[in-house]
């Protein structure tokens, strides 16, 4: 089979990154995993907004990866109005399979997970507020009612892997 392309996005402290983790140990060889937050946040050190420079670097880094045959997750964010369009271009060009998948929390939920992360030190809930979006999506959806568990069985099932493979492949 094809590489696979797999988005999850929703608001923050939703559990994309660590789905996205989860997935990797699932499949421990072979997934790149791209992450918003370390590509615009911690490598490029840019703030979000329409043209932003972490717009062309997740798309040139997710269709290098899948041009070298990997499996690719894309986690993050990723506001429609941002990057909306460049995700819809790189589902149309990839060949393989692409699932996608959001994180549909309330305000008062997201709030409620971003108190736990060590990231609530440095970011203010009137940051997270600011950022947050009510069904911007595209995907299957998960609500707070759906486990990390189950949201990698799912995404698991949906890209045609078994939970776990032999680490030598």
């Amino acid at each position: 089979m094809s590489s696979r392309l797999i988005i999850i996005r929703g608001n923050s402290g939703s559990g994309k990154s660590h789905l996205a983790q989860a997935i990797r140990a699932a499949r421990p060889r072979g997934v790149a995993i791209i992450g918003h937050d370390v590509l615009r946040r911690e490598i490029l050190h840019v703030r979000d907004h329409p043209g932003a420079l972490s717009v062309p670097y997740i798309d040139l880094s997710a269709r290098f990866a899948l041009d070298n045959g990997l499996d690719v997750v894309i986690e993050g964010i990723l506001h429609s109005e941002i990057y909306g369009e460049m995700l819809a271009q790189l589902r149309k060009d990839h060949a393989g399979l692409t699932c996608c998948y959001c994180y549909e929390l309330d305000l008062d939920e997201t709030l409620e997970r971003h108190r736990t992360k060590a990231l609530a030190a440095e970011v203010s809930e009137a940051d997270v507020a600011s950022w947050y979006r009510s069904k911007d999506r595209d995907e299957s959806v998960f609500d707070a009612t759906v486990s990390a568990a189950d949201a990698l069985q799912q995404v698991l099932a949906d890209a045609g892997w078994s939970e776990t493979r032999d680490i030598s492949s």
